[in-house]
């Protein structure tokens, strides 16, 4: 399937991909670091913005409260328009760097 919308910001791609289970915005916040070794760091405003605009769009949907901080902090998981967005983001992607492959001169 084509995608027909935008291109991705990273912190929105990376967010999705951590979400292949479900997080709380901290544990979002930890796993995008860690994916991304460090060279991905979201504030917390960043990441609040990115996920009311996530959950406007359908793409995540909250999923209940975290056991480990007495249900004080919200657990959000990926829909499947949201998994189907992100397919078609890394599609897009592998595209990128197959391209680059191909043309880069080394």
């Amino acid at each position: 399937m084509k995608n027909t919308t935008a291109a991705l910001t990273e912190a929105i791609y990376y967010i999705l991909l951590a979400l292949q289970e479900p997080l709380h915005g901290y544990g979002i916040m930890q796993k995008t670091s860690s994916m991304s070794k460090g060279r991905l760091v979201l504030s917390a405003g960043t990441l609040y913005g990115a996920i009311s605009n996530l959950l406007e769009k359908g793409w995540i949907v909250p999923c209940g409260e975290s056991s480990d901080t007495d249900g004080r902090r919200k657990l959000y998981q990926i829909t499947d328009k949201g998994q189907e967005i992100l397919l078609a983001e890394f599609e897009r992607l592998e595209e990128l760097v197959e391209n680059g492959r191909m043309n880069i001169k080394k």
